[in-house]
């Protein structure tokens, strides 16, 4: 009887020990992932600001950039930016023009190139597979969203064949009545300029980005596709005239 009681005790006792060691060796491996994870984010903030530093002065010096409107971008929570699409310079040139990290959209293919993936990743891009849709990468656009981030947008679709602002496509509407977040139009004028569509040269031309006011939710809230897209083509509009008066002469 004694021996069955020491035994009982030594099985019990082997388990707590057992388990002890389980609990330790779980909160030893997930407390590095989580340090691990937080000392990643730093990098990539790191990163992000050196890069948009140096892209600054850049185009500073080559482009002779003029940024006009910035305040209207949210210094905290989420927003949607919808930009005139001109040269493949602009993300860059949006990036640069911002003062908040922005999280791009970025087709699946890109990704391929290990070292420009690894970039992309720098910089918070989504990335987008377009021969299955996408799904993923909206629904990962619609998580950043709510959770408080920025997404640059371009509503047309595709680069402009000549400079001039395309038909705005109202894919960006579902999106934005989803996550709740003000729009903020951004035109780009000269980038077409410096690269046109197809062009293996950036040519040092001035360039300027300006800025919106932005639509908050409460006034779109209610509108159709229609009357979102007529808004955002209209103040793309305007704000494109506004960059152009402001590098005339310049050239």
């Amino acid at each position: 009887m004694t021996d069955e009681v020491h035994s009982d005790q030594a099985i019990t006792a082997a388990k707590v020990a057992s388990k002890k060691k389980m609990a330790g060796e779980n909160t030893g491996t997930q407390q590095p992932k989580g340090e691990e994870s937080r000392l990643s984010l730093l990098m990539r903030r790191f990163v992000y600001r050196f890069l948009r530093l140096i892209a600054r002065m850049l185009c500073v010096l080559w482009f002779r950039i003029r940024v006009d409107g910035r305040h209207h971008v949210p210094s905290q929570g989420g927003g949607m930016l919808l930009s005139t699409h001109q040269s493949g310079l602009d993300p860059i040139l949006v990036g640069l023009a911002c003062n908040r990290n922005l999280n791009f959209l970025a087709r699946s293919t890109l990704f391929k190139n290990p070292a420009f993936s690894f970039f992309l990743k720098i910089v918070d891009s989504i990335e987008i597979d377009r021969e299955r849709g996408g799904l993923s990468g909206l629904r990962e656009m619609l998580s950043r969203l709510r959770s408080g981030k920025v997404v640059l947008l371009f509503p047309e679709g595709t680069r402009t064949q000549d400079g001039s602002i395309g038909i705005v496509k109202p894919g960006f509407f579902p999106i934005a009545k989803r996550s709740d977040v003000p729009l903020i139009p951004v035109a780009i004028v000269g980038a077409f300029e410096c690269m046109p569509k197809g062009s293996k040269w950036i040519f040092p031309k001035p360039i300027a980005v300006v800025f919106g006011k932005p639509i908050p939710p409460e006034d779109y809230r209610n509108w159709t596709e229609e009357q979102a897209v007529r808004a955002v083509a209209g103040s793309l509009g305007d704000l494109y005239q506004r960059g152009k008066n402001s590098i005339e002469g310049m050239y």
